[in-house]
């Protein structure tokens, strides 16, 4: 449905954007995961054709953000980071608003405004002001002004930002049921976010794209290697010092464990090292009285560290 190929964007000396490439599937939701300033609202405001690439191309459905912008704009919709609201305005009132402005028939209004109404859970404020409404039903109704020309493609730019924890499940399940019928990009610096709602995560970082995949992908990515989870008792350090005295290890990490007098590591090895077995003949050859020792998967968070570090070093 979207295909992005080398999206380069300058601001004057600043490099916002650099050869990003990456793709999202029909009836997909596709995160784009970055910490802020990494240049996902760039890419953002390339695709739904609000500002033209410095070089680069991209289309939605098959039309060209250079050569047909009106044509997508009509088959996109767009909520910005902050959602375009007039706060005077009755909620119907601005929908009935955006719709006319969208050039819907004024025959097909109605209909339209009751479907938008109905998904995105705004029945019990249709008729208030905008301007006192909570940011969690304004960000509904920001929803709802992009839904109302029934798009194929849905851009959602930081949809959570702000929220409480209440109204960031509702809008993560509003994303996926929408997700039934249209593809769905969202721009999110949550992890969390990240991982609750896309089916596939675009990483990036200083304007480049530097990881796409699903989570599990990027995990194994990320990984590369084998990696367990050690909780001993023992000397922090005299255990530290004795784990990495493991070939092939490259990684050590301590982790807090609520046991006194015991130590606990997350330990990682390059690929074809069998940690189990040579972990396990430390805590053999030591005889540290182990509280757990399991293989361990990287999170989100790990994953998202990792490929960051790995980005700097390439770059580097």
């Amino acid at each position: 449905m979207i295909v992005a190929k080398d999206l380069t964007m300058h601001y004057g000396p600043t490099v916002a954007l650099s050869n990003a490439s990456f793709t999202a599937d029909d009836r997909n939701v596709m995160g784009l995961l970055g910490p802020n300033g990494a240049g996902k609202t760039t890419c953002m405001n390339i695709i739904t054709t609000q500002i033209v690439p410095t070089s680069g191309t991209a289309t939605v459905e098959g039309f060209s953000i250079q050569d047909n912008p009106v044509a997508i704009r009509n088959i996109l919709g767009y909520l910005p980071e902050t959602a375009p609201l007039y706060a005077e305005m009755q909620v119907d009132e601005y929908l009935e608003f955006v719709a006319k402005g969208r050039h819907i028939h004024e025959a097909k209004i109605p209909d339209r405004i009751d479907w938008v109404v109905e998904a995105c859970g705004i029945k019990g404020v249709y008729k208030r002001i905008i301007g006192e409404l909570s940011r969690g039903y304004k960000q509904r109704v920001g929803i709802a002004q992009a839904l109302i020309h029934d798009p194929k493609v849905l851009i959602l730019d930081e949809p959570t930002a702000g929220l409480d924890p209440v109204q960031i499940i509702e809008i993560r399940k509003l994303i996926r049921d929408l997700s039934k019928e249209k593809t769905i990009v969202f721009s999110t610096h949550i992890l969390q976010e990240a991982q609750a709602t896309s089916d596939r995560i675009v990483i990036i970082n200083e304007g480049k794209i530097i990881a796409d995949g699903t989570a599990s992908e990027l995990r194994q990515r990320a990984g590369g290697g084998s990696m367990v989870r050690l909780t001993v008792t023992g000397s922090q350090d005299d255990i530290e010092n004795k784990l990495r005295d493991i070939e092939g290890v490259r990684e050590l990490r301590a982790e807090p464990v609520p046991i006194d007098d015991a130590a606990c590591f997350v330990v990682e090895a390059d690929e074809g090292i069998d940690l189990i077995e040579k972990v396990g003949e430390k805590v053999k050859e030591n005889g540290w009285m182990v509280r757990e020792f399991t293989p361990h998967s990287l999170t989100l968070e790990e994953t998202f560290i990792s490929l960051i570090k790995d980005s700097f070093r390439k770059a580097g």
